[in-house]
C-alpha cells in the first residue's frame, strides 16, 4: 500500500492475523479456528483520525485489541513508531503502553468501582511515571478540566456518575500517560445520541491540543462520518476498501460499502433512499467462503469471485479496495 511521504506514520500493521482456536482433537490440538482477523494491513497518519467501520463480527475490535496486544497475534507485524511492538518483551511493552491507549465501550466495566477517581487516575500515572508524585494532584485537576468535570470528583466513585461523565473519566485516565495513539472502541455507543455529540467533540477538541491520534471503532456510520479523516471497512476479517472520508460517502467502490452506506438513516421524511437488502447471512469465520468472502452476499458476484480472492488494490489516488470489479461497478 502506497504511503504518502509528506505525512509521518505514527502506526503500520502489515499481515496482522488472529485465530482463535474452537475445536480440539484427541490430543487437544486445536483443529478448527475461527479467523477473526485474516492477512489484515493498514497504516495510520500521526494526528489523523481512522475509523474502522464494519458488521457485529467483523473482526474491528479484534483487530484493535491485537494492536494493543491485549489478545497476542496469531502472525504479522505491528510497527509504532518504527518499532515492532509484536517482539517486545513483557516489560518493553509495559513501557510503551503509556503511549498506546484505549478507550472501552463500555464505561463502567473499564473502571474499577472500588476505587475512587482520584485513585484511578493517579494509579495510571504511578505504573507509567510520568507524573512525579508531588505534582500528580495538579495534573489530576487539570485532567478533570480538560474533559469537563468538577473537582469534586476526584472523591467519588465510578457508580455515581451517569453514563456520559464515566466516559469523560476514561478519557481523562488515558489522557493521564500522555499518549500518542489512542484506541476507541465503540467508545460512544453506549451512550445517549445527545451525550455521544459531546463526546465525539471533546474527543475532537483533545485530539487538537494534545496532537493525538486516533483509530475510531465503530458500527454507527453517522459517527464515522462526523469525526474521521479516513475509514476501512472490514468483512469477515478481511479489509474491503480503505479511502478518505468524503471519497468513501460519496463514491463507494465496494458493493458491501455500498450496503452499509444505504442503511444509514434520512433525517428528512420526505426524502425517500433506496435501501440495499443484503441476501443470507454472514458466514461462519471458522469456515470462511473461498475466494471472495463476500461473494456469497454480493448482487454483482461471478465465478472468479467464488475461487480468486481479491487483493486490495488502489483503484485511484488513496482509494483502495478489494473487488475483482472495483471501478466497473454501478453504486
Amino acid at each position: 500500500m502506497e504511503i504518502a511521504i509528506d505525512k509521518k506514520v505514527l502506526l503500520q500493521v502489515e499481515h496482522l492475523k488472529q485465530y482463535f482456536p474452537v475445536k480440539t482433537d484427541s490430543l487437544f490440538k486445536p483443529k478448527a479456528y475461527v479467523k477473526a482477523v485474516d492477512d489484515v494491513s493498514f497504516h495510520l497518519y500521526e494526528g489523523e483520525t481512522l475509523s474502522i467501520v464494519g458488521e457485529s463480527g467483523c473482526g474491528k475490535s479484534t483487530t484493535g485489541r491485537a494492536i494493543l496486544r491485549l489478545d497476542e497475534p496469531t502472525d504479522g507485524k505491528v510497527y509504532f513508531d518504527d518499532q515492532n511492538i509484536l517482539e517486545l518483551n513483557r516489560n518493553q511493552m509495559r513501557k510503551l503502553r503509556g503511549d498506546l491507549q484505549v478507550i472501552f465501550q463500555d464505561p463502567f466495566a473499564s473502571l474499577n468501582p472500588r476505587q475512587t477517581i482520584k485513585q484511578i487516575l493517579n494509579e495510571a500515572m504511578a505504573i507509567q511515571q510520568v507524573v512525579p508524585k508531588p505534582k500528580r494532584m495538579e495534573r489530576m485537576l487539570e485532567l478533570l478540566g480538560y474533559v469537563g468535570l468538577p473537582s469534586e470528583a476526584l472523591d467519588r466513585y465510578p457508580h455515581e456518575f451517569s453514563g456520559g461523565q464515566r466516559q469523560r473519566i476514561g478519557i481523562a485516565r488515558a489522557l493521564a500517560v500522555n499518549p500518542k495513539l489512542i484506541i476507541c472502541d465503540e467508545a460512544v455507543s453506549a451512550l445517549d445520541v445527545s451525550i455521544q455529540a459531546q463526546i465525539l467533540n471533546l474527543l475532537k477538541k483533545l485530539q487538537k491540543q494534545f496532537q493525538l491520534t486516533f483509530l475510531f471503532i465503530s458500527h454507527d456510520l453517522s459517527v464515522v462520518r462526523h469525526i474521521s479523516d479516513r475509514v476501512m471497512v472490514m468483512y469477515l476479517g478481511k479489509v474491503v476498501e480503505i479511502a478518505e472520508k468524503k471519497d468513501l460517502f460519496d463514491s463507494p467502490m465496494h458493493p458491501y460499502t455500498n450496503a452499509l452506506l444505504s442503511a444509514i438513516p434520512v433525517p428528512n421524511p420526505e426524502v425517500k433512499k433506496e435501501r440495499i437488502l443484503l441476501k443470507g447471512d454472514v458466514p461462519s469465520p471458522i469456515d470462511p467462503p473461498s475466494g471472495c468472502r463476500f461473494h456469497t452476499r454480493c448482487p454483482f458476484a461471478a465465478e472468479k469471485c467464488k475461487t480468486e480472492e481479491p487483493t486490495l488494490r488502489e483503484i485511484k489516488k488513496n482509494h483502495f479496495v478489494s473487488c475483482h470489479f472495483a471501478g466497473n461497478l454501478q453504486n
